[in-house]
């Protein structure tokens, strides 16, 4: 098992990774100060049966479960509405907590509801895909969406403690384990030359959920988002970068109205694309690291081509949502885009060159 430490200005907490450890959960919780009168029990109805079963100790006296199918189209207020009137209906109270146990749109709103609830409570996060647990379960961020655009709404917490059992991995396919293995690339990029040649390296090993592989590449991946999140909490400065991808990636979700054609990690990887081939384009990324990257996406068969989800007809709708990202505050769209492998660099880009970009990769 591995524990990693993470302190922020706004908290500070545990994450615990290992296999077959959520059998464990009452000994991290007490171990950890976590004691509730009260818990509310956030369920991904996806999440197999037997893990609910973790629930069952006396150590939950007073338990309150809620099972909803999260997915992006109920990642909504609809959904925190549901959260909020369990909490208070039951009389929850601040020294009271809320556990999840789900993916990433389940850990996002819940993290959200104990954000905002009597200003916050106490939240558990238990990631059990491979996106949360090397991602969206680090750096307190929370949020939902709206029609104008993906986590427009949102705030930042941290959770109490963060338990990722890598066992729950062999409950989602493998359309899921290349979306989590997304934002492993990512963090690869942004930050280790290293670390981007051992996914290069051990990447059959790492689809197909070699427990020693996958321990390590969690363990690796929540490295660099912890120490990127300890520098800027609240994305004023150096955390910009884990944006690399996304501004793209988040435009291709939202202009597919988040259609199950296009799961969050593959408009991950389709945002990468374009970054880098923007990049290119621009002289910012060498023609040999280019090569590089996208070599590894091919060997790997992940969504590497535009052409296959979007249209002509799309651009104009893809460049709004762009605009709109919340990462921009002024007339330009920011971008995280790479200068060498472990490198990135802010760029400024108008309406009208990203337009072309597009019509040029959409017409080749």
């Amino acid at each position: 098992m591995k524990k990693i430490n993470v302190n922020t200005n706004i908290g500070s907490y545990n994450i615990y990774i290992g296999n077959k450890i959520l059998n464990k959960i009452e000994f991290f919780l007490k171990k950890n100060n976590i004691t509730s009168s009260k818990f509310l029990i956030i369920i991904d109805s996806n999440v197999p049966k037997k893990y609910k079963k973790i629930f069952r100790s006396k150590y939950f006296k007073k338990k309150y479960i809620l099972s909803i199918r999260f997915n992006e189209k109920n990642k909504n207020y609809d959904s925190i509405q549901k959260i909020l009137e369990v909490l208070q209906k039951n009389n929850f109270n601040r020294n009271d907590t809320i556990i999840c146990l789900g993916g990433g749109i389940a850990g996002d709103l819940s993290g959200f509801a104990a954000s905002i609830f009597k200003r916050g409570i106490k939240f558990v996060n238990i990631p059990t895909t491979l996106l949360a647990q090397v991602d969206s379960s680090i750096g307190g961020k929370t949020g939902f969406n709206t029609k104008f655009g993906k986590n427009l709404i949102g705030t930042f917490y941290q959770p109490s403690i963060v338990i990722s059992d890598i066992e729950t991995l062999n409950s989602i396919n493998k359309r899921e384990i290349i979306c989590g293995y997304a934002e492993i690339l990512k963090h690869a990029l942004i930050q280790s030359k290293n670390f981007y040649n051992y996914l290069v390296n051990n990447q059959k090993k790492i689809l197909e959920l070699n427990s020693q592989k996958i321990l390590i590449l969690i363990y690796k991946s929540c490295l660099i988002k912890k120490k990127i999140v300890q520098k800027d909490t609240a994305e004023k400065n150096i955390r910009k970068i884990l944006n690399f991808g996304h501004t793209f990636g988040h435009a291709y979700e939202s202009t597919l109205n988040f259609s199950k054609k296009l799961n969050h990690g593959e408009a991950v990887l389709l945002g990468i694309i374009s970054a880098i081939k923007l990049s290119n384009k621009l002289n910012i990324l060498s023609k040999k690291n280019y090569e590089n990257i996208t070599n590894h996406f091919k060997k790997l068969s992940l969504p590497n081509d535009i052409k296959k989800y979007f249209k002509n007809k799309d651009i104009n709708k893809i460049v709004y949502f762009m605009k709109n990202d919340k990462k921009n505050t002024d007339r330009y769209i920011n971008l995280v885009l790479l200068s060498n492998i472990g490198k990135t660099i802010y760029y400024k880009i108008n309406k009208k060159s990203l337009k072309k970009f597009f019509n040029d990769q959409l017409n080749k």
